[in-house]
């Protein structure tokens, strides 16, 4: 089971319950230039033909970049496609599971029927296996087979890809997400059903420069520009050194956390605690003492839809939060942890610190988009660590 919340904070604000069919159906390109944002983009991002030919050995050299929707801060998806001809599904890039999934039109949920459903009569190359597939997530679960088709993912082909196909999405969250199914990129270890990873089968069939993936997540209220990067890096979105950090345990991406500090203070992990670094997730996770705590510090109060709420007027006086990790400081600003947002004329200021009740004695955080958006993040397959560096 993945204990997050996959893009929590949308299904819980009702704008994003209001203007949820302001994308859907429309592809990246189709997304950027309807925005006015492509020819920009494809400025920053131009195609460069001998980057092929660079070599293993260029670590910065990109190898198939995508790039992702920001839908209000909130969630980041991209397109693939799957089978031959191919058909095109909307998927979050998500660190925090391990399976690719779509809808199939063996589903007849209204989650399934208000997405894009992947038809297996239309691809010459869809094989079917006996396997079946049921996958708990923080805010919604599916039930589906698994069968094997070529997948696209950037300019990558993974050709015999398993994937899940749902049978059944029950529930509202999954019939209210912007993406149509989801695509893991956690380890092997933790795979429903055993399914062979996207990440594992681009890695031993070699088709990327490096067994690493990185993510790019901008930050401001739906601003465009964020990515994935499969292969290398993009030197271009984060400035200084990278700072690379020992996986604790090879299932999710877990990693060792320090200590959380406000102002010198430790207001949890003293003796340190374990963190998840979660794409999937939108807001930073906590145990609920030490949320509590950070929630008096920066002065938020309960609000509705399970987020606090803080003042718009005093984010020059909030304090930063502390992440310490393998003895590096990584602080986040208000700009940061506060959500804003204009809806119905009125400005919101929102928390991106939330306390869950998960099932462990211990001391566990998710590091979701709210962090991943300050600190460039590199996952690194071939030495089990995760990279961090400054995003610019």
């Amino acid at each position: 089971m993945k204990w997050l919340l996959i893009a929590l904070a949308c299904i819980q604000l009702s704008e994003c319950l209001v203007r949820v069919k302001l994308f859907k159906g429309k592809s990246v390109r189709d997304e950027l230039e309807e925005r006015g944002l492509l020819e920009d983009f494809l400025k920053k991002h131009p195609y460069n033909p001998y980057s092929k030919y660079l070599g293993p050995s260029h670590m910065e050299s990109l190898d198939a970049s995508e790039p992702l929707i920001n839908y209000l801060d909130l969630m980041y998806y991209g397109t693939i496609s799957i089978g031959t001809p191919p058909q095109s599904f909307t998927v979050v890039f998500d660190t925090g599971s391990s399976n690719l999934w779509v809808p199939s039109d063996y589903c007849s949920s209204s989650a399934c029927n208000d997405h894009r459903k992947f038809d297996p009569t239309a691809s010459s190359t869809f094989q079917m296996s006996k396997k079946y597939l049921s996958i708990q997530y923080g805010t919604g679960s599916m039930t589906g087979l698994l069968g094997y088709d070529t997948v696209r993912v950037s300019s990558i082909d993974i050709t015999h890809q398993e994937f899940g196909l749902s049978i059944s999405e029950p529930g509202s969250f999954l019939y209210y997400a912007k993406f149509d199914g989801i695509l893991g990129l956690a380890f092997q270890d933790i795979a429903v059903s055993g399914a062979t990873t996207v990440f594992h089968n681009m890695m031993s069939e070699r088709l990327v420069e490096e067994p690493i993936f990185a993510f790019y997540l901008t930050r401001q209220n739906g601003e465009s520009g964020s990515e994935v990067v499969f292969g290398g890096v993009d030197p271009n979105h984060y400035t200084g050194q990278i700072n690379w950090v020992p996986v604790t345990e090879q299932g999710y991406w877990q990693i060792l956390l320090d200590s959380v500090k406000i102002n010198g203070q430790v207001v949890s992990c003293q003796d340190g605690c374990q963190a998840i670094v979660d794409t999937g997730t939108s807001l930073i996770v906590g145990p609920t003492s030490p949320i509590n705590r950070i929630q008096r510090y920066i002065g938020a109060r309960p609000g509705s839809y399970s987020m606090d709420v803080v003042d718009c007027n005093d984010l020059s006086s909030m304090p930063e939060v502390t992440f310490t990790i393998n003895g590096v400081d990584y602080p986040l600003p208000p700009s940061a942890y506060v959500l804003q947002s204009n809806y119905n004329g009125q400005h919101m200021c929102k928390s991106g610190f939330i306390s869950m009740a998960l099932p462990t004695s211990e001391q566990l955080w998710i590091l979701g988009d709210v962090f991943i958006g300050e600190y460039y993040s590199i996952f690194d397959r071939g030495n089990n660590r995760v990279g961090l560096a400054r995003a610019v």
